[in-house]
């Protein structure tokens, strides 16, 4: 048994992966009350991510800010301007999309009990109140941009403490850092439990009434995927990027795309960076940023839904309107919940800017809640996935200007090394 245990370690992640899938569709297939406990490794397996990922957020900011020597310097401001372009570009290519081929919905009941944001005032409001939220409530609630902002200014603090006082907040970064493997080690077994209660819980067939919504959002965030990210990192560094765009897609889109939340995907992700050899310093910082602010897919998901209910009702709109649409959806996705469903309510807002009463926009917003079975999986592995490859492609261009040579997808058998 140990020796069995040995070899399946031995065997890559997503291969154990895939395998996890295979077995959690068969099982959803065959027996699926037989089979019923097995849903609960998924509730688990996003239950420790969860749970893990904002004391890790904390101390590794933390401590990588603390241990900062003057002069470094970091990439946040090109990953900050590849984020904004990223998301904007989504939400210009969802109202392209939305214009050369028109949805028209049926619009349901359903979505009572939600309370959307009343404007885009709200949304900066409620980022502002996020950022001087209790450190306390704040890791309670999972509230990254208050996590962030208290690691900042603990780390400031913290670098002139002795080393002793720097080397016991590593120490104890690299130990979360080390229970971040353990719970990423037991991803197959977490995601066999997600597959299987998908499948058993919501089946595909609700799903063929709104093929053609289902087209038009899935086909945007696919474009986007492995069109528009590599387009932006070519243009970065001028430089093959489909060997980046598809390790993240491989080793981050995959949890992503299950877990349906950029949140519980931040320990994956900094476990990604890690492996492809990126500055600490950086990742620490920009990966539970993107989380909360890089969400490529919330704005496609906005710009779809908004302009199918403005098709519904026969409202005329022309290219500029819609194009200011793009640019609220790019804002107001950045204040999007990194959570399973949190770009559906912002459905509202974006529809008030068509006269769209609030009653119409929370049918569009049930509408949504029907197809988030694949529209939230996919909006997550975009956003997600993308945070590493925007992360990456700074680095790499950073040392590019600096002459140095960069190795895309290190540690990879397919890695191709690049001058």
């Amino acid at each position: 048994m140990k020796n069995l245990f040995r070899k399946w370690n031995q065997i890559s992640l997503v291969k154990r992966i895939v395998v996890g899938i295979i077995i959690g569709v068969l099982l959803a297939l065959t027996i699926p009350d037989g089979a019923a406990w097995i849903s609960i490794f998924g509730s688990l397996f996003v239950g420790a991510l969860k749970a893990v990922a904002p004391i890790l957020v904390l101390f590794l900011v933390m401590s990588a800010i603390s241990m900062h020597k003057r002069g470094q310097q970091t990439n946040m401001k090109s990953i900050l301007v590849l984020y904004g372009i990223s998301t904007f570009s989504a939400g210009l290519i969802a109202v392209l999309a939305s214009f050369i081929f028109p949805v028209n919905l049926s619009l349901v009941s359903g979505a009572e009990g939600l309370t959307p944001p009343s404007g885009i005032l709200e949304v900066l409001e409620t980022l502002l109140f996020n950022i001087v939220d209790n450190p306390v409530n704040a890791l309670l609630n999972a509230n990254y941009i208050g996590i962030l902002t208290w690691a900042v200014l603990l780390g400031i603090a913290l670098r002139h403490a002795n080393d002793s006082t720097k080397n016991a907040i590593e120490n104890f970064s690299n130990a979360i850092s080390q229970l971040v493997k353990w719970v990423i080690n037991l991803a197959p077994i977490g995601i066999m439990g997600l597959v299987f209660d998908a499948i058993v819980t919501n089946g595909l067939s609700s799903l063929l009434d709104y093929g053609k919504l289902l087209a038009i959002l899935l086909g945007c965030m696919f474009f986007i995927a492995l069109v528009g990210n590599p387009l932006i990192v070519f243009l970065a560094i001028r430089k093959n990027p489909y060997p980046l765009v598809f390790r993240a897609l491989r080793e981050s889109g995959i949890t992503a795309f299950f877990t349906r939340s950029s949140a519980a995907n931040i320990p994956v992700n900094i476990s990604l960076c890690e492996k492809l050899d990126l500055d600490k310093d950086t990742y620490s910082v920009s990966i539970p940023l993107g989380a909360t602010i890089n969400m490529s897919g919330a704005a496609v998901t906005v710009s779809v839904l908004t302009l199918a209910a403005v098709h519904t009702l026969g409202i005329e709109v022309d290219f500029w309107t819609a194009l200011i649409l793009s640019v609220l959806a790019a804002v107001s996705a950045a204040g999007a919940s990194g959570v399973p469903g949190g770009s559906l309510l912002l459905i509202p807002l974006a529809a008030s800017l068509f006269g769209i009463s609030n009653d119409v926009a929370m049918q569009v917003v049930a509408v949504g809640l029907i197809v988030s079975v694949l529209q939230d999986s996919c909006e997550t592995a975009l956003n997600s996935s993308s945070d590493v490859i925007f992360t990456a492609t700074a680095e790499y261009r950073k040392k590019l200007k600096e002459g140095k040579e960069i190795t895309i997808n290190p540690k990879d058998q397919v890695s191709k090394k690049v001058v």
